[in-house]
């Protein structure tokens, strides 16, 4: 079983983060989408990876959500 790397939570589903390279949890992911600057995040990211950056790594993850 793997944990969060945000909440430290053990889960058995994960997913990337739009803020960072964190692999977080669902419950993580539902705080994420919540947050105002969650689209623009994910904009960003999709901005990156057509310009080519396959590494980007993300807007940077806002102090509430740490």
């Amino acid at each position: 079983m793997r944990c969060c790397e945000r909440c430290k939570k053990p889960t058995h589903t994960t997913t990337c983060s739009y803020f960072n390279t964190q692999t977080i949890c669902m419950a993580c992911v539902s705080k994420e989408q919540k947050h105002p600057d969650y689209e623009r995040a994910k904009r960003v990211e999709f901005e990156q990876v057509l310009k080519g950056n396959l590494n980007y790594e993300g807007i940077g993850l806002p102090e509430e959500l740490k």
